[in-house]
């Protein structure tokens, strides 16, 4: 087949959504696919795009102004990439680029997946509601409903999401990882190396990945003055950057909790070191409000780190079933309660541990999560080919 993934962005330092629009588009291209990828502006791509593959997926930029919805903003080859596709996949919810490729496929009668990743969760939509609820009745609940599937990553997410394309045909698949990092692991060692003074704590709790208010860390920091006050050894490990206004009140908040020096700021850390630390840690915790799927809970899990994460994730159920996930509600007395009941019966159980690295292998494995996706794309061609011929 040939396909498109269209994604505003493709820097991989803003999240989940560009990661997974990443690993998608590589794995299609390994299963011998021609894959396109169109953007809306220049991307830092990762080091190993498309490594390893026949058919390297092509990164082509959108040419065009944001704020058009032409179809001819798209520029030509982006044009052309879409009238020759099976199927285009839309990431993302809020950008006109969303809006104008999917016009484009619909002139074109090229079906298209529409995936939101999370964006029409509860938490999601009660940020910045009349906004939202503008551009859902403007043009994408039309988007939505248009689509030959709306893709969700997780049971409760689709449950949530229903709701803005009533009309729509929803379905969930997992996120596409690539785990090809974790098959073999380097060892806490790197770590003790580059970072001796932070492990000098018997309990280290791990906060990965992008610090924003969403996230929860101002939550996980209160939680670690309870712990503290009960003579719990602990310090936070956090990997990734907060802006400088947030930045500020979570060194506030430290200071107000009486923990500063127990909150190690590390940067954004990526590769076998971001593995290393990992593995070097006791417990995983994201008091997040809003995940639609969370690659660092699988990545901790795929460690044999357990996790210790809200019930506001939409894959907490599928994460408790793990046996490596304490599931609490968001606020610093729950929190810390999980992180005491994950150091007691996760943490120390090797068995327990090892289960949940083979059960992120067998319900993340990439070649059986692709042929989900190849079928989705398949099913989604047939429709269409079936509304040409009229049958």
């Amino acid at each position: 087949m040939r396909i498109v993934q269209a994604i505003t962005n493709l820097d991989p330092k803003l999240g989940g959504t560009a990661r997974a629009a990443i690993d998608l588009a590589t794995a299609m291209a390994a299963q011998g696919h021609k894959v396109d990828v169109l953007t809306s502006r220049e991307s830092e791509l990762p080091v190993g795009w498309g490594q390893g593959v026949d058919a390297n997926p092509r990164n082509i930029m959108d040419a065009g102004p944001d704020a058009l919805l032409l179809s001819s903003a798209l520029g030509r080859e982006g044009v052309e990439a879409i009238r020759q596709a099976d199927v285009v996949h839309l990431h993302a919810m809020w950008e006109p680029f969303n809006i104008r490729v999917a016009a484009l496929c619909r002139s074109l009668d090229v079906p298209y997946i529409s995936t939101p990743h999370g964006m029409l969760d509860d938490w999601c939509m009660a940020q910045k509601t009349w906004k939202k609820r503008t551009h859902l009745a403007a043009r994408g609940t039309l988007m939505l409903e248009r689509a030959a599937y709306v893709h969700c990553t997780a049971r409760a997410e689709l449950a949530q999401s229903k709701k803005w394309f009533p009309n729509g045909r929803g379905t969930v698949i997992a996120n596409l990882m690539d785990l090809a990092p974790f098959e073999v692991l380097p060892g806490p060692a790197l770590a003790h190396a580059r970072f001796p003074k932070l492990f000098e704590t018997k309990v280290r709790l791990l906060f990965l990945g992008r610090v924003t208010p969403k996230k929860g860390l101002d939550v996980l920091i209160r939680a670690l003055a309870l712990l503290r006050a009960e003579q719990i050894d602990a310090s936070i490990l956090v990997v990734g950057n907060p802006d400088a206004r947030y930045g500020a009140e979570l060194e506030q908040c430290a200071l107000a909790a009486g923990v500063t020096q127990h909150v190690h700021f590390l940067g954004h850390i990526d590769g076998a070191l971001k593995v290393s630390i990992i593995e070097a840690c006791d417990l995983l915790v994201i008091p997040s409000s809003q995940e639609n799927f969370g690659f660092v809970f699988y990545e901790a899990l795929v460690c044999r780190t357990p996790i210790v994460t809200t019930n506001l994730v939409d894959t907490h159920e599928e994460l408790y079933e793990s046996g490596a996930a304490t599931i609490v509600d968001r606020n610093p007395k729950s929190v810390a309660d999980g992180v005491r009941r994950g150091l007691v019966e996760h943490a120390p159980n090797a068995a327990c541990r090892a289960w949940a690295r083979d059960w992120v292998f067998r319900i993340c494995n990439p070649k059986a999560v692709a042929m989900q996706f190849e079928r989705m794309y398949e099913s989604a061609r047939m429709m269409r080919d079936s509304a040409l011929t009229g049958l």
